[in-house]
């Protein structure tokens, strides 16, 4: 009996192991992701076309620089806007690349800023083993600031702006030390914690109930650690943003079922600095821009015009 008993929990430990090896490579390792939302086609009449159009016809500069870390190379380009000492750092989504991102760059370069779009590691042309989930890019976040500030020169202001994973990257890197020149940040459907999103993603996509997320998570999360070197606990935008003081525009959309609405709510009420909130009516994950452009822009521009002066 004792033998039979060793037996299952031996059975047991293996399953829970095997189970999260799959979850860790399909949310940690780069790779095509069936359940994402395959990119627009850049063809008249879909959704920002005119704003896609402007960024596939314009020329870029190939920026580079070491991570934060010192093993991968990160990539990124660069549009500069004549006579501007502003400039927007553009944070991507999961899975995404910097591409993905032209039709906030060409918004934003109409507001008269100069425009870096760097891609995370392991995504788009950028070296990388892992998706960090924003955690350890926020440091590359920050190497990419004082880049910025070494090109425009010391009287730049910068401000930071992401989308979904990117939008959290932003968060989390509103709570480290960074350059003065950075002023303002604005975040766009960034989830609260990594712990907290893998946690709601295995419930609402795998229809996981709470008995085995709970062996599954700690130890998926223990293999974060041991891999990519933070507990997904630790990597809490809600954590960083009680250090944050600088102006935050929160965005959201009202219909977002991937990064759930109430996860802004607890962004927001975590912040210490000036900040607006809009949600975005009828709008799922990520799609605040292309559902409501013309209020979208107004958001921005009103915020921007309010703090980056």
């Amino acid at each position: 009996m004792v033998r039979w008993g060793s037996c299952l929990v031996g059975a047991v430990v293996i399953a829970i192991i095997v189970a999260d090896l799959y979850f860790f490579h399909v949310a940690f390792v780069p790779a095509k992701k069936d359940f994402l939302e395959r990119p627009l086609p850049l063809k008249p009449g879909t959704a920002l076309y005119h704003q896609r159009l402007w960024y596939h016809d314009t020329p870029k500069q190939h920026w580079t620089m070491e991570s934060a870390s010192g093993h991968y190379r990160l990539d990124a380009s660069y549009i500069p806007a004549a006579h501007s000492n502003k400039a927007v750092l553009i944070c991507h989504g999961y899975m995404q690349n910097k591409n993905d991102m032209g039709a906030y760059a060409a918004m934003f370069h109409q507001l008269g800023y100069n425009v870096l779009l760097p891609d995370a590691r392991g995504m788009g042309d950028s070296q990388g083993k892992y998706v960090g989930f924003g955690w350890p890019e926020r440091y590359d976040e920050r190497k990419w600031m004082k880049r910025l500030v070494h090109h425009l020169g010391p009287h730049v202001k910068i401000v930071m702006f992401g989308v979904s994973m990117g939008g959290a990257t932003t968060m989390m890197t509103s709570g480290i030390q960074l350059p003065k020149q950075c002023v303002a940040m604005i975040e766009d459907c960034g989830y609260t914690s990594v712990k907290a999103e893998i946690t709601h993603e295995a419930k609402d996509m795998y229809h996981m109930p709470v008995v085995p997320r709970w062996p599954l998570i700690p130890v998926l999360s223990l293999m974060v650690k041991l891999r990519i070197g933070y507990f997904m606990g630790e990597a809490s935008s809600i954590r960083m943003l009680y250090h944050n003081h600088r102006p935050m525009l929160f965005i959201h959309g009202a219909r977002d079922t991937f990064v759930p609405t109430w996860m802004v709510y607890q962004n927001y009420q975590a912040d210490r600095g000036p900040k607006e909130l809009w949600i975005c009516p009828d709008a799922n994950h990520a799609h605040s821009y292309r559902t409501h452009p013309k209020e979208y822009e107004y958001h921005v521009r009103q915020f921007l015009n309010r703090y980056v002066r």
